[in-house]
C-alpha cells in the first residue's frame, strides 16, 4: 500500500477532522484508491521508522488553483481557524515555489473506520 505523509497535519488526521489534502503531486490517484496515512515516510534518518496513522480511501481528486480554496475547504483541511488567505500563506511557506496560482491536486478522502480501534492505533 502506498504511503502519504501527514507530517504537517498529524493532529488533524489523528482526530479525524481532516478530510481533504492539497498536494503538488499524487496526480495518478483516483477515487477508490487506498492509501496508508503516515506521519513521515521520507528523510527519516538512519534507523528511523515509519509511524502509521491509518488507512484512508480516496473519494475525489481534482486539479485546481490554490487560490480557489474556500472557508469550508479550510475546515476540511483541518484548519477551521484559518481563512483562505492564511491557508494559502501557510501552504506557500511549506511548499517552496508555490503561489496562489499554482495548480494543486485537491484530494478528498474518508477514513477506513473498520481499521481503527478505540485507541486509534494501527498495528504493523
Amino acid at each position: 500500500m502506498r504511503m502519504m505523509s501527514f507530517f504537517l497535519t498529524t493532529p488533524q488526521f489523528r482526530a479525524h477532522i481532516k478530510s481533504v489534502t492539497r498536494r503538488l503531486g499524487w496526480w495518478n490517484l483516483k477515487p477508490g484508491d487506498t492509501i496508508m496515512g503516515v506521519v513521515k515516510c521520507q528523510g527519516l534518518g538512519k534507523g528511523g521508522k515509519v509511524e502509521k496513522l491509518g488507512p484512508i480511501r480516496i473519494t475525489d481528486v481534482r486539479r485546481e488553483q490554490l487560490k480557489e480554496i474556500t472557508v469550508e475547504e479550510c475546515v476540511k483541511e483541518g484548519f477551521p481557524d484559518l481563512d483562505p488567505i492564511q491557508f494559502i500563506t501557510l501552504f506557500m511557506e511549506t511548499h517552496k515555489g508555490a503561489s496562489a496560482y499554482t495548480y494543486i491536486n485537491r484530494i478528498e478522502f474518508e477514513y477506513i473506520e473498520e481499521c481503527y480501534g478505540k485507541s486509534d492505533s494501527v498495528s504493523d
